[in-house]
């Protein structure tokens, strides 16, 4: 039994990968602005501190 992968290996009737690789490079190009831009944004000193923020210093909790 072939494995689940092995789809992108078979013989296709017709160029597949070819026309789509200028798509697959602009949509990893894409992902790599915008999760950039996310980063840069997260670490301004308006967001720096909000606890939504994943890179936020957790706060000290309150003793009893």
């Amino acid at each position: 039994m072939p494995g689940p992968f092995a789809v992108f290996r078979r013989k296709w009737p017709a160029p597949v990968w070819e026309p789509m690789a200028p798509f697959i490079i602009a949509g990893g190009i894409v992902y790599w602005g915008v999760w950039q831009g996310q980063n840069a944004l997260a670490s301004t000193e308006e967001f720096r501190n909000d606890p939504r923020n994943p890179n936020a210093k957790p706060s000290k909790p309150a003793s009893h």
